[in-house]
């Protein structure tokens, strides 16, 4: 099996086009067409962890932090990320970054840390807007079904938790088949009127190119007639943070208790404990004060992230309790994830989770 194989397949579930501007996702180095001895995932790709896949006959590492943010202009060893991505030139190894793609999929990072915390009806916090479009198109009546299973099948019309949404409309078609047209009805050179149906579907940009493909192979005309309309809605499966209740509300200092167990935190920075319990819990991997404002406007009673500098924790305002439970240890368990999805749906290879814990800050 080929490193493009997982990898597609990996972009299914986190689409590259929904990463960060700022981000590096995706194949960083080796060959996409390189065959597959096993994977080794882990949070960030450092020298230890490639002579860990070394070890374990691994040639394909996923990470979730991008080992190259920034352009390279030389490679002389002189620091860290030169000297792995030499070492992994030098040894065949490739490197696959899923980093703020998987923390935008509803299926990610913070689906992850909302299981952990038994939190339910966990919704994205911040979602994505300016990612949706709908494809209008129209077909004969008779084949209004057959073109639906197209676009359905293609992963068009999922809105929230629903799917096989559209909308269909009834009227009248006109054309005229001019010279060297092969018209699916109607005669060259004469306008012809046609009962059509329209049919109107919400879809991800990043599918877009594979759903339209999809509908125009079902469909019976010569030239089809559609139209894609940006949408300015929110995506509701795509976005920033996450946001849940508990089943059963508990005190401040409980749940406190709780998350510093469940994470293995060495501490918990937070802002003054509130005269309420903890019900509502929004949280986001990695570093996500920016989210701050929206976990206030959905009224949680916690807001759950890391990397939290000293004046940020104000703002606050003692509408709810910030948490920094610290950068790796909020997204520590987004390699099992990605383990537990490559094991369900890869029988060919071994994937493996690091041994290696590349957790940068020590606790005294």
């Amino acid at each position: 099996m080929q490193i493009k194989e997982v990898t597609s397949f990996l972009e299914n579930i986190a689409p590259l086009s929904s990463q960060a501007s700022y981000d590096n996702c995706g194949l960083i180095v080796g060959d996409a067409a390189q065959e597959i001895t096993g994977v080794l995932v882990c949070l960030d790709c450092t020298e230890e962890v490639l002579e860990e896949a070394i070890e374990l006959g691994a040639n394909l590492i996923i990470a979730h932090h991008p080992i190259v943010f920034k352009g390279l202009k030389k490679f002389n060893g002189k620091n860290y990320v030169e000297r792995t991505v030499i070492k992994a030139i030098k040894n065949d190894l490739a490197i696959y970054a899923i980093h703020t793609n998987l923390d935008h999929s509803i299926h990610g990072v913070n689906a992850e840390i909302a299981r952990r915390l038994e939190i339910e009806n966990p919704r994205i916090l911040f979602p994505n807007e300016g990612v949706l479009s709908k494809l209008v198109v129209y077909c004969p009546n008779d084949y209004v079904s057959v073109i639906e299973k197209a676009l359905f099948d293609a992963g068009a019309g999922k809105i929230g938790n629903y799917a096989e949404c559209d909308f269909v409309q009834n009227g009248i078609g006109a054309f005229k088949p001019t010279e060297g047209a092969n018209p699916f009805e109607g005669k060259i050179d004469m306008r012809s009127l046609s009962e059509e149906s329209k049919i109107e579907v919400l879809v991800s940009n990043h599918i877009l190119s594979k759903v339209i493909s999809a509908m125009k192979e079902a469909h019976p005309y010569e030239e089809v007639a559609y139209d894609v309309i940006p949408l300015s809605n929110v995506n509701q499966t795509e976005g920033s943070g996450m946001i849940g209740e508990l089943k059963n509300p508990m005190d401040a200092l409980t749940f406190l208790a709780k998350l510093k167990q469940t994470f293995h935190c060495g501490c918990i920075r937070h802002t003054d404990l509130l005269d309420r319990k903890i019900r509502r819990v929004a949280f986001c991997g990695g570093s996500g004060s920016f989210l701050l404002p929206q976990a206030i406007q959905q009224k949680a009673d916690i807001f759950i992230t890391g990397d939290y500098k000293y004046h940020d924790f104000f703002d606050s305002e003692n509408q709810l309790i910030i948490a920094d439970i610290g950068h790796y240890e909020s997204e520590q368990f987004t390699t099992n994830l990605i383990v537990e999805v490559l094991t369900k749906n890869f029988a060919k290879f071994a994937v493996h989770n690091t041994r290696v814990n590349t957790n940068p800050i020590n606790y005294f």
